[in-house]
């Protein structure tokens, strides 16, 4: 059995600004930096840590990897978000005005990943993850639209995902079994270090 840890990723400057991103690739805000190295006490023990190629999830793992001392981070573009289609760089107020009752109605614009679409991809990491650190335990850093496409494939009502929450799984000859949700930072808390 193959334990799992998927965590978003730090706060991006285009999550700070309420801008949907899918694949576009803002970096982390200042305070996503701090986000990751404060999470990187509550990841517990791993052996191998894995991220998406995207810059905000790269570098939230790259924090978490050097703060703990475990790497080097093994990239996966397969765990990229989900695209947001014509809604990518748009506010929720931007999206309002071009496609009126979409976000409350959960329809969805022209190029929108399907959730079918990413757990194909996210399926098939999963796999090379199985093969290749069967038994170990996994920090996989990744996006929201990634997480809540698997607990939907597992019956999970859609409830967001903070920026460092998590949710545990187990892997066990290609079967996943959902495991908790985790905060791994609390907001209160974050304090600036000498340097991250």
């Amino acid at each position: 059995m193959t334990r799992l840890l998927l965590v978003r990723h730090g706060q991006s400057i285009w999550n700070a600004d309420g801008r949907w991103q899918g694949q576009a690739d803002p970096p982390l805000s200042s305070l996503g930096r701090l986000q990751a190295f404060h999470a990187a006490k509550a990841v517990g023990a791993v052996d191998v840590i894995i991220a998406s190629d995207l810059e905000r999830a790269r570098d939230t793992a790259l924090i978490i990897s050097e703060a703990i001392g475990v790497g080097p981070v093994v990239i996966e573009p397969g765990l990229r978000e989900r695209s947001a289609g014509e809604w990518s760089g748009l506010t929720r107020d931007e999206i309002e005005v071009e496609w009126p009752g979409y976000l409350d109605a959960r329809k969805r614009p022209p190029g929108w990943e399907s959730d079918e679409s990413v757990l194909e991809r996210v399926g098939q990491v999963l796999g090379r993850i199985e093969e290749e650190y069967e038994g170990a335990d996994v920090l996989v850093v990744t996006h929201g639209g990634v997480v809540y496409a698997l607990e939907a494939e597992q019956g999970v009502e859609w409830e967001r995902l903070a920026n460092l929450g998590a949710r545990q799984f187990e892997l066990r000859d290609g079967k996943l079994t959902i495991g908790d949700r985790l905060i791994l930072v609390d907001h209160d808390e974050i304090t600036v270090p000498d340097q991250i």
